[in-house]
């Protein structure tokens, strides 16, 4: 992941995965490699993280290089695992955990609207049902 067409093709892979269509909304992306990303990636990884784009940019070789290379970023869009169990963790509660992707541009009286209606429902998860088929228009 040091060469920056590789890091911009699987970026561009995951947004494309991710807009794909809804029933890509709970495919957890994660960009595995065997080197540090650059300094000049750290943010724009953290930064797709947050978005929901990817789950993150993770390293499986603890030792790369004799020089010392960073184990993660801030947010974690970058992560080196050291060893197998660190991973086999990590890689266990990203398959179990029920998550979903959401993304919209729309006006802040639209969105405040939204969160009205999916906040009238009793239950978190009656919440984020509602919310989500309400922002991706499918109510």
């Amino acid at each position: 992941m040091l060469r920056s067409d590789s890091m911009l093709k699987a970026i561009g892979k995951s947004i494309n995965i991710r807009v794909a269509s809804n029933k890509s909304s709970h495919i957890p992306i994660i960009i595995l490699g065997n080197t540090p990303i650059t300094t000049s990636y750290r943010q724009k990884v953290d930064h797709l993280k947050n978005a929901g784009i990817i789950q993150g940019f993770w390293s499986l070789n603890p030792a790369p290089s004799d020089i010392t290379t960073i184990e993660a970023t801030k947010a974690l869009g970058f992560k080196r695992f050291n060893s197998y169990n660190d991973f086999e963790n990590d890689f266990s509660t990203l398959l179990t955990q029920k998550r979903n992707f959401f993304s919209s541009m729309i006006s802040h009286s639209e969105l405040g609207k939204i969160i009205e209606i999916a906040n009238k429902e009793k239950e978190f998860e009656k919440k984020a049902e509602k919310f989500l088929s309400l922002i991706k228009g499918t109510i």
